[in-house]
């Protein structure tokens, strides 16, 4: 890599790294515009290059390469556009000049990592397949006991499903780089609790009910809905496959672009192709399901409510995995809030006077049963977060560490 600046236009040699006085008075300069005819008498034009770097010190310091520096820079608003006024054709060639500019250990040069290809690992493999066998088995103890002993195998599953996701999500592919707000984890246990007991809910409340405790009977006055939670479940393989994959891919691309705009318009479709591909690996588990009698799955699975519900949390987890967490938390909010609307207009519909505040679900259920709320809440929010995705993702900033991490 050549050093296109490693001295000052005055003439005086610098060192690559060196933080001198004079580069303290360049933290607020920016590019100098050509020079005036008339003057003649300056000592010579401030280095943009070594104002930039004052103004990114930490980001410079623990870089451990260019592309480190290319994606904090983005993050912090440079575009390839930017980099002209730093006499760069893009950010990856002016990140490559800071980075040159930084004092290494024993000087010696640094030479790009080539692009690996980072295989799953097995352990993180085995805790994916966790959830999906645990709520199966949860699954077949409720179809099998009766009574207290139903009781608690619901109880014990239930644990178990709860620690073997924490395992999933805390550790691997699909772990976050930072939490995100705290009622994030309340209102996606809302909407899997939905997907469970919602629709029997619903319909039940809309004809004067319930009456009676959810039971796994499907024609139970409330009938407890499994086969979107063991699809989900089972589906948290494939979501990590996935995820590995997309920022795996991702960091590649990320190391053989040389311009911004050449990144974004080669992870665009592919972020696409992955939401595909994890709709159809969900779809395929769903129709699979019915089939496997070691389930004990006799029930229809709603695929609508299903594929919309795996989309939203897949994406979520997606932004969540290369840092946005903002975003999911507020979509998710507002998902759950409007399935729990829904719901309290039906019962604040029987108060006096208030009928008419359960007429807009009454005509949804009546229309395209009560499979619609989840359906166009989750689908909305779905779409949402994958427009969200689509300008996000892309960034080279949301993949500088992603492939690093596991």
């Amino acid at each position: 890599m050549t050093d296109v600046h490693q001295r000052d236009l005055s003439g005086a040699p610098s060192s690559p790294g060196a933080w001198d006085a004079r580069s303290e008075q360049c933290l607020t300069t920016e590019p100098p515009a050509d020079p005036a005819p008339q003057r003649t008498q300056r000592r010579g034009p401030a280095d943009p290059v070594k104002a930039l770097m004052h103004r990114h010190r930490d980001l410079c310091e623990r870089a451990v390469d260019p592309l480190e520096i290319a994606a904090g820079l983005e993050a912090h608003g440079i575009t390839d556009r930017t980099a002209a006024r730093y006499r760069h054709k893009d950010v990856f060639s002016l990140a490559e000049e800071m980075f040159a500019r930084i004092p290494h250990d024993n000087d010696t040069p640094h030479t790009a990592t080539p692009p690996t290809t980072s295989r799953p690992h097995a352990t993180w493999l085995l805790r994916t397949l966790l959830p999906g066998t645990t709520c199966a088995a949860t699954m077949a103890a409720l179809h099998l006991t009766h009574g207290q002993n139903r009781l608690l195998a619901a109880t014990a599953g239930t644990l178990a499903v709860t620690l073997s996701l924490r395992a999933a999500l805390t550790r691997g592919p699909l772990s976050a780089q930072r939490s995100g707000t705290p009622g994030t984890l309340i209102w996606t246990c809302w909407l899997l609790a939905y997907a469970a007991l919602g629709d029997g809910l619903l319909k039940a409340a809309a004809s004067g009910g319930p009456e009676a405790l959810p039971t796994t009977a499907p024609d139970a006055p409330w009938p407890i809905t499994t086969a979107p939670l063991l699809t989900l479940t089972i589906s948290c393989a494939p979501a990590a496959w996935l995820a590995h994959h997309f920022a795996t891919r991702a960091r590649q691309k990320l190391a053989t672009s040389r311009a911004l705009e050449e990144f974004a318009a080669s992870v665009r479709p592919f972020l696409l192709g992955t939401v595909g591909l994890f709709l159809a690996a969900v779809a395929a588990v769903a129709a699979l399901l019915p089939l496997t009698a070691v389930f004990s799955v006799d029930e229809p699975t709603p695929y609508a409510q299903t594929l919309t519900l795996a989309a939203l949390l897949f994406l979520a987890r997606l932004l969540a995995i290369h840092g946005f967490t903002h975003a999911p938390a507020v979509i998710l909010t507002a998902t759950a809030t409007a399935q729990a609307t829904a719901l309290a207009t039906l019962f604040a519909a029987r108060l006096p006077h208030c009928a008419f505040l359960a007429t807009p679900v009454e005509t949804l259920i009546d229309t395209w049963g009560p499979g619609a709320i989840p359906t166009l809440t989750c689908g909305t929010a779905a779409l949402a977060l994958l427009i969200h995705a689509t300008r996000k993702l892309p960034r080279a900033s949301a993949h500088a560490r992603t492939a690093t991490r596991w």
